[in-house]
């Protein structure tokens, strides 16, 4: 009932940016907030940055200064941007959205995950 597209990911060297978005799609009637996660090979999925509805972002300490989270409700649409990337940013990012409630019923709500985007930093 509702997919979440990403897109943006892809190959940057040390000091480079990126730019990913995520539309959420469906039976929407809200979205309590969005946000990034990232999982590198070998180690837990970590949240990057989420936002609220109302547009309070908090961000994971490694990221501070770097990485800008905004949003679109009207569009329910997610951005990260990425500047100075560093190769140990390089891991499947993963948007997500949270306390969706449905304009079908049941109306939730509900959790859900898009299916990641790679981004890799290496010279």
């Amino acid at each position: 009932q509702v997919r979440l597209v990403e897109s943006g990911g892809g190959l940057v060297q040390p000091g480079g940016s990126l730019r990913l978005s995520c539309a959420a799609s469906g039976s929407i009637f809200s979205i309590y907030a969005m946000g990034w996660y990232r999982q590198a090979p070998g180690k837990q999925r970590e949240l990057v940055a989420r936002i609220s509805s109302g547009g309070l972002p908090n961000y994971a300490d490694s990221v501070k200064g770097r990485f800008t989270i905004s949003r679109d409700n009207a569009n329910n649409t997610v951005y990260l941007q990425m500047n100075s990337l560093k190769p140990e940013d390089k891991a499947v990012y993963y948007c997500n959205a949270d306390g969706v409630v449905l304009t079908t019923l049941p109306s939730g709500p509900y959790d859900y995950w898009g299916q990641g985007t790679q981004v890799t930093v290496s010279a």
